[in-house]
């Protein structure tokens, strides 16, 4: 599977069209605003009946959540299309790596589209294959590869998930990523018979996982930065270490910052912080409570009325959090607005121009994983599905 750098453009200013595949919607569409999209949608969705399954990531706009069949995270929505054999055409309402993840476990004959191909991942960008292969090669020079089980969140590329696969590594999710460490260090012989992980592409986890989970050292992680020579680290660094951790990072939760969890709490009695566990290792300590997406849904869901939260997540599902407890003080953990600007690629007029062009018998953006890439992915992600107490939520 070839990946291809692409150039980058500032939100909403200019598409290179030869590049960003997607981001233009032919024919006649209105405006977002215009609620002709609305009825335009709930059209063609009719019109294609028990043909189209759309899936809605929690943080998409909720103007295109409106026409989800089910929400979720992005394995346990890749999970519920491989549930529906029946379903011609799976609308993946998220980001490329979602839909890779879904073609990869739906069946040969469901074909995957993605109403916008300009809906990436950063955190998932950091880490291409060729950066991953040469860091293999650093580790193989060092003299330690032997003793590496590489790990990678479900945030990644479907190609990053088949190098671990071919390496004897495995997926994992926010949900059960100490579980996955586990089952790697094991692997090996566990720590203390030198086993290593190397963790990709979010450090953030990865560092609380290892260290605030399964008690290891701040010192026992080093960070390998792929821009530099031999990820910036000496063998005897890599040799040293325990968890070598990716430099990769979302572009949301990285946001968060400590000093607003402390003016929260100088300034809403009682409130309770609660965050998602790619947030910095600083926050994370400073939260009450850390899980991955459905475990804040859950969590707020769960609470009692009149109790005050501050919550570190992407600001679309806190506000939709938000209006549906009222009853809660619901305050989203950071003084300006943090919208994942790739995931609102995925908009109405898209959305509307992928399910009509299915109505029309023609398939748009449709995503395809090459035979080879999807057997390893698969073996990856099959070892995450075969750990003890695993949870397929991220």
């Amino acid at each position: 599977m070839t990946t291809v750098d692409l150039p980058l453009l500032p939100l909403g200013r200019g598409t290179d069209l030869s590049a960003e595949r997607g981001v233009e919607c032919p024919g006649d569409l209105p405006p977002a605003s215009d609620p002709d999209l609305v009825a335009r949608a709930r059209a063609a969705k009719e019109a294609l009946g028990d043909k189209v399954f759309v899936l809605g990531h929690h943080y998409q706009r909720d103007e295109v959540i409106a026409f989800a069949d089910v929400t979720g995270d992005s394995f346990k929505l890749a999970r519920d299309a491989a549930a529906r054999p029946d379903a011609e055409y799976i609308v993946f309402c998220g980001v490329h790596f979602m839909a890779e993840s879904a073609d990869i476990l739906t069946g040969p004959d469901q074909q995957v589209i993605l109403p916008d191909l300009a809906a990436g991942c950063s955190m998932a960008d950091m880490a291409r294959l060729t950066q991953v292969e040469a860091a293999w090669a650093a580790l193989e020079a060092a003299g330690v590869a032997d003793s590496v089980v590489p790990v990678t969140y479900m945030n990644s590329s479907a190609d990053i998930k088949a190098f671990c696969g071919r390496h004897g590594g495995v997926v994992c999710t926010s949900s059960n990523a100490e579980v996955a460490l586990e089952w790697a260090f094991e692997q090996k012989g566990g720590v203390a018979g030198g086993a290593k992980v190397l963790f990709l592409p979010d450090q953030h986890l990865g560092r609380n996982t290892a260290v605030l989970q399964m008690g290891l050292g701040l010192d026992d992680c080093v960070v390998y930065d792929p821009h530099r020579p031999d990820g910036g680290l000496s063998p005897e660094q890599l040799s040293d270490a325990t968890t070598i951790l990716w430099k990769g990072h979302c572009s949301v939760h990285g946001r968060f910052s400590a000093e607003v969890v402390d003016q929260l709490r100088a300034t809403i009695p009682d409130v309770q912080i609660l965050v998602h566990p790619e947030c910095t290792h600083e926050v994370v300590l400073k939260a009450d409570l850390v899980g991955s997406t459905e475990f804040i849904i859950k969590t707020i869901e769960a609470a009692p009325a009149g109790s005050s939260w501050a919550i570190g997540t992407e600001l679309n599902l806190v506000k939709r959090l938000a209006a549906a407890h009222p009853d809660k003080r619901i305050t989203f953990l950071d003084k300006t607005v943090c919208y994942c600007s790739t995931m609102n690629r995925i908009d109405l007029p898209h959305f509307v121009w992928a399910m009509e062009s299915l109505v029309a018998g023609t398939v748009v953006n449709r995503i395809e994983v090459d035979h080879e890439t999807e057997k390893w992915a698969l073996v990856a992600l099959e070892r995450m599905l075969a750990l003890p107490g695993r949870t397929a939520k991220d």
